[in-house]
């Protein structure tokens, strides 16, 4: 595994590195790559969410599952993908959401989520990597101990952070979440499956710029150029 991370998330978690669920799954990787396997996103990308947000940046949190599992789709950003490649049908429902809820907000021409992170979006997965083609296949492998302690320290040495947890998955999460010193947004997954049952129409982006607003902290530019 490259376990190449910013400075300050390096810092935060480097005892994790050094455990044995890490060390497992190290192993796990490098017998995945054994068996000739094609596992995503490529290695250098695996903690792009942190190498773009930095740990005291952090001002708002959206929690995935798992990275996609088409060629060229992930690079590391929950929900997001590659420029050039198709928008995932997720990512077309938080874009009709934004849209619902900023009748400005244009639609972009594609997927790449980075000017979000690059703002202080942490766009994080529970799991960081999948098999080519296997959705979910490397879950329970270690990755779900490791983004837990994550959202643990952020919680604790941190105050005024926004969790968005779309789904019954990442809801499962806020009870790692300090409510008295962060506020947790909870909607539908913006799947196809269930997005119109309680994700469209959520406005959990506006409500998330008014709480920085609030907090006085510079609102997130949704729009993607």
């Amino acid at each position: 595994m490259d376990f190449r991370i910013e400075t300050s998330w390096k810092h935060i978690l480097k005892e994790e590195f050094e455990k044995d669920y890490m060390k497992k799954l190290d192993l796990f990787l490098h017998s995945q790559q054994e068996k000739g396997l094609r596992v995503f996103p490529p290695k250098h990308l695996i903690f792009s969410a942190f190498n773009h947000t930095t740990f005291k940046k952090v001002k708002v949190l959206i929690l995935g599952q798992d990275p996609y599992h088409g060629i060229n789709q992930a690079h590391g950003l929950a929900f997001s993908v590659n420029k050039g490649v198709t928008i995932p049908p997720s990512l077309k429902n938080i874009f009709k959401e934004l849209h619902l809820e900023y009748p400005d907000f244009k639609h972009p021409q594609h997927g790449d989520l980075s000017q979000w992170a690059n703002q202080g979006v942490l766009l994080l997965n529970s799991t960081l990597t999948v098999e080519e083609s296997r959705a979910g296949s490397h879950q329970n492998k270690g990755w779900e101990i490791f983004t837990d302690k994550v959202i643990q320290e952020l919680s604790e040495k941190r105050t005024g952070i926004v969790f968005l947890l779309w789904g019954k998955n990442a809801q499962t999460k806020s009870k790692l979440i300090d409510l008295e010193k962060h506020v947790v947004l909870t909607a539908a997954h913006p799947s196809p499956l269930s997005a119109h049952n309680g994700f469209l129409g959520c406005n959990h982006f506006i409500k998330t710029n008014e709480l920085l607003k609030q907090a006085g902290q510079q609102e997130i530019n949704w729009q993607l150029s």
